[in-house]
């Protein structure tokens, strides 16, 4: 580094995924291919109804809007009325963003977060809740409950992130949860950010297709009391929809601190495609695509799943979302289990890329098409 170069940068941890690399190249010398369930990115097609709607909406000459086109909004708020059980929210309280990671990544700057501030994040979490802390010169801190913290920690909490579904451990938080912790940080003025990026992937006993309940929003009536003051609710059309390309997501809300946020996207040029909000106009209005694809991934699941118990893993919570959360049954550490995957051609997520209690666990994705789920499952099984 030259001196002119010196105290540039924010200084963020190096990329974890770089860590993979040997690895993914010990997988790829498999005979069969290698199979990617690593990352969790869509395997499948967008939809047509996206895709055409896409192409309707290309001429696109002017800038669009930050707070996002009204018919975009209103679909959005339909959407939350019909699949999130929160009925009547206001366009004028929604936006989209440039898919979910930025939201996450650049939140705690935007709400005006500073050195001295606090971030909580679920104990075991995507790492970008730390980075985005990071980025706003705040400190982060790891809790599930914020009785959890020391009381010095708790008067210096601004933004509480809430990840329900839970990537990587598929936890669903019920009501009641979601609710005790709103109440917990409305009562010392923090900001409760709930990331809800899965909902519609539940299982089980959140599984609707199934006779299951639905999973709760933040603001849900039910945990909000119908005030949605200090809540806002973020979620991606990448996972329901595959459009993990198109960079589409949204955020709902917390009035002012919505009016506030649009206009410092608005200085930031923090700005959704114009023909992606028609594209995710045309998704969000469809709910058919998402029950098809929703579908093929329960198909994997209920494939993969055993094939992991077979190959002596134990799958943990996983009640929701797109990856199956496993240990080993004698108690490896991440890397030698990631090592055994990798033998087999098969590339996993660490744990220990999710926090200090992700240790020993690695996650394993379901989105790998038919062919290559069913080639993990001859795998693991041994046949």
């Amino acid at each position: 580094m030259t001196d002119s170069a010196r105290g540039f940068g924010l200084s963020l941890p190096e990329y974890p995924w770089e860590a993979m690399a040997p690895y993914r190249a010990a997988a790829q010398q498999h005979p069969d291919g290698v199979v990617d369930l690593s990352i969790g990115t869509p395997v499948d097609p967008t939809p047509l109804v996206v895709q055409d709607a896409l192409a309707a909406a290309a001429d696109a000459p002017g800038y669009p809007t930050t707070h996002g086109t009204r018919a975009l909004r209103e679909s959005i708020a339909a959407w939350f009325g019909r699949r999130r059980g929160v009925p009547g929210l206001d366009p004028e309280q929604i936006m989209p963003t440039v898919g979910s990671k930025e939201l996450v990544a650049w939140l705690p700057l935007l709400l005006g977060l500073r050195a001295g501030d606090v971030v909580v994040r679920p104990t075991v979490a995507y790492p970008t809740y730390d980075i985005g802390a990071q980025i706003a010169g705040a400190e982060h801190v790891a809790a599930d409950d914020l009785d959890e913290l020391d009381e010095d920690v708790r008067a210096r909490v601004r933004l509480v992130w809430v990840n329900s579904p839970g990537n990587p451990t598929g936890i669903v938080r019920c009501p009641e949860s979601l609710k005790k912790l709103v109440d917990q940080a409305r009562a010392i003025g923090a900001v409760v950010a709930s990331d809800e990026c899965y909902a519609e992937l539940g299982w089980g006993d959140w599984d609707v297709a199934h006779g299951g309940s639905a999973v709760p929003s933040v603001l849900d009536p039910a945990v909000s009391g119908g005030d949605l003051s200090l809540l806002l609710s973020a979620y991606s059309l990448s996972k329901q929809s595959n459009l993990a390309g198109y960079r589409a997501a949204f955020l709902a809300g917390d009035p002012a601190l919505m009016k506030d946020l649009v206009n410092s996207r608005k200085h930031a040029g923090m700005i959704v495609p114009a023909p992606v909000q028609a594209a995710m106009k045309a998704a969000l209005d469809d709910d058919a695509h998402v029950a098809a694809q929703k579908a093929l991934y329960r198909a994997r699941r209920e494939q993969l799943l055993p094939a992991l118990e077979s190959f002596g893993l134990t799958v943990e919570h996983s009640e929701a979302g797109l990856y199956l959360w496993s240990r080993p049954h004698n108690d490896a550490d991440t890397w030698s289990t990631v090592g055994r995957f990798a033998d087999l051609g098969i590339v996993v997520g660490p744990g220990v890329f999710y926090g200090e209690a992700g240790a020993g666990y690695v996650r394993v994705s379901l989105t790998g098409s038919d062919e290559r789920i069913s080639a993990a499952v001859t795998r693991l099984s041994g046949v």
